[in-house]
């Protein structure tokens, strides 16, 4: 089984950046669809951010248009989400996912799961 590694987490001030990476455990692992959910204490996890393998019209949950960017590398296996300005209500735990299906990329359905980095953003 194919597994997500996170890293990029940490603490940041309000205002602030930082920006995740998710690489699969096999190198030739290339699904259609990656992005990244959050979970907050006491909420539902969500979906932020997703990219298809393509990258064109990626989604972005509203909160986070115009702060947060998705991206792939060329290779198809590496994605990323460059967070800028960051606001308190962004700490989370982050967690990147994949799929093959565009239309099954939701908490419940996405097959392939990283364990999660934790954000935290103080005011």
């Amino acid at each position: 089984q194919v597994q997500l590694v996170e890293s990029g987490g940490g603490l940041v001030q309000a205002g602030g950046s930082l920006r995740l990476s998710c690489t699969p455990s096999m190198r030739s692992f290339a699904p259609y669809v990656m992005g990244w959910f959050r979970q907050a204490p006491g909420k539902e996890r969500e979906l932020v951010a997703a990219i298809r393998r393509d990258g064109l019209s990626p989604y972005y949950t509203d909160s986070v248009k115009g702060r947060f960017t998705i991206s792939r590398d060329n290779t198809q296996t590496t994605v990323y989400l460059q967070m800028n300005m960051l606001k308190p209500e962004d700490t989370a735990v982050y967690y990147c996912a994949a799929d093959w299906n565009w239309g099954r990329f939701t908490a419940k359905e996405a097959n392939f799961w990283g364990q999660g980095t934790q954000v935290t953003v103080s005011s």
